[in-house]
């Protein structure tokens, strides 16, 4: 294979300058994939281009994420038009009295609801755009909370896919015979995900102030307007049209359905939510919410709602595609690979696999290809592991709040009502901060 070296870096720098200028996600995302295309051979552009977005619909992933993101707009556009969503924010707003109060019982969902970060990005913020409307907090705002205990989030709790994915992978590299153990281990040692969470209160309490877009975006709100421009209204927005209510059960048992049959599957999200549809379906048909095509409309009203965050996350999947032909993750580790002492390593580790984690928008993969390279030269040092592993899986959290074409990042802006770029921009400060904190603790743990 070709190597481009610092050329690599070209495509990710297009795509965050073009992304930043024009606050378009997927004109950005391709148009990086072109730039690298050009890169590679530009009498094939199309051909290649074609044959990587051939591979990439064809990824057992894509499907899957196409399938539960799908599914997932169907199921919260069922319990919106029924008015089980209304049902849930009634039933809160009455014990909620403050901004504060609502944020924080949004972090505190988010803390409750572990299992998958697309189940909490999903779930809570459709569940709670209602209750944060109602004390003018921007879209925005509700997003950078339930984004924060997503990822976060489920790294830290050795029950949910991202945990068990990790431990698999440290099985397969022959780092420990009970790859979960070895997870659990390293669980003090992400410290980018209990800095990330820890934030959060402090946001919602007013300790750490809104800052740079932030800032605007609650100015905005505080005079009426909620979302951001560019956010169409569509099967996922809370209409309240004063009607009578749904029981709260109708609400509370697909959520239930929806979490208990994830884990009764293993962690498989998919499966979860098409008995958790199931059973919305049996409601509503038993109770007669809905006539039989306003019921099967609104699914699939869901369902194309969805369509912009998978558009994103099926560039973004293509662009790392095509930096995987650059040779963009081999070259970043061969650079920093002379800064690899025992002491220095957690910090490069975290800083480096950070960096490829949100240039990439790859946060599972990427991280298959680096752990062969990492891990043994952590035990060739004598590195503490756990640390080590724990700097790992920091990266791949900090990818996936950060990165502005990252599953979590746009799932979290589709579920809570604006933009990806709007969300992104205005959650970059307080993770950066967050990210700093970490890779400053990883150097000092890593030196004592």
């Amino acid at each position: 294979m070709e190597t481009f070296g610092a050329w690599s870096l070209l495509p990710t720098a297009v795509v965050l300058g073009m992304a930043i200028i024009t606050r378009r996600t997927i004109e950005s995302l391709l148009a990086g994939a072109l730039v690298g295309l050009l890169m590679v051979e530009p009498t094939r552009v199309v051909s290649q281009g074609s044959d990587i977005l051939l591979e990439v619909l064809g990824n057992d992933t894509v499907t899957w994420i196409i399938l539960v993101c799908g599914l997932f707009g169907s199921l919260i556009a069922l319990l919106v038009k029924t008015g089980g969503v209304l049902s849930f924010g009634d039933a809160i707003t009455r014990r909620i009295h403050g901004r504060r109060q609502s944020l924080l019982a949004t972090w505190l969902l988010g803390l409750v609801i572990f299992v998958d970060d697309y189940l909490n990005a999903l779930t809570i913020s459709a569940s709670m755009k209602k209750i944060t409307d109602r004390f003018n907090i921007s879209r925005e705002k509700l997003a950078y909370v339930v984004d924060s205990t997503a990822a976060p989030i489920c790294i830290l709790v050795p029950f949910s896919t991202w945990a068990v994915f990790f431990a698999g992978l440290l099985e397969d590299n022959d780092v420990a015979g009970n790859g979960m153990g070895l997870y659990i281990e390293a669980i003090p040692f992400m410290f980018y995900a209990w800095v990330a969470a820890a934030i959060v209160p402090l946001v919602a309490i007013g300790v750490i102030p809104d800052l740079g877009p932030m800032k605007a975006a609650e100015a905005r709100a505080a005079a009426g307007r909620l979302m951001p421009e560019g956010v169409d209204d569509n099967a996922l927005e809370v209409k309240d049209t004063g009607g009578k209510r749904p029981h709260l059960l109708n609400f509370l048992l697909p959520i239930a359905t929806l979490i208990g049959f994830t884990w009764y599957f293993e962690i498989d999200i998919l499966r979860g939510v098409i008995v958790a549809l199931a059973v919305t379906l049996v409601l509503i048909f038993g109770q007669r919410l809905l006539s039989f095509h306003d019921t099967f409309d609104t699914a699939l009203e869901g369902f194309k709602a969805m369509i912009m965050p998978l558009g994103t996350l099926v560039a973004g999947f293509t662009l790392k595609e095509v930096n995987d032909v650059l040779g963009l993750t081999d070259y970043v580790i061969a650079t920093v690979q002379p800064l690899m002492t025992p002491g220095m390593l957690p910090a490069v580790v975290f800083v480096t696999m950070a960096f490829l984690a949100f240039a990439t928008g790859s946060f599972w993969g990427l991280f298959a290809v680096a752990m062969p390279i990492v891990l043994p030269l952590a035990a060739s040092m004598d590195s503490h592991m756990p640390l080590v592993i724990g700097a790992l899986i920091s990266a791949s959290a900090f990818g996936s709040h950060a990165c502005f074409y990252g599953d979590s990042t746009v799932l979290s802006a589709q579920g809570s009502g604006c933009t990806p770029m709007a969300h992104a921009l205005t959650q970059l400060p307080y993770v950066l901060i967050a990210a700093t904190i970490a890779a400053a603790v990883f150097l000092m743990v890593g030196h004592l």
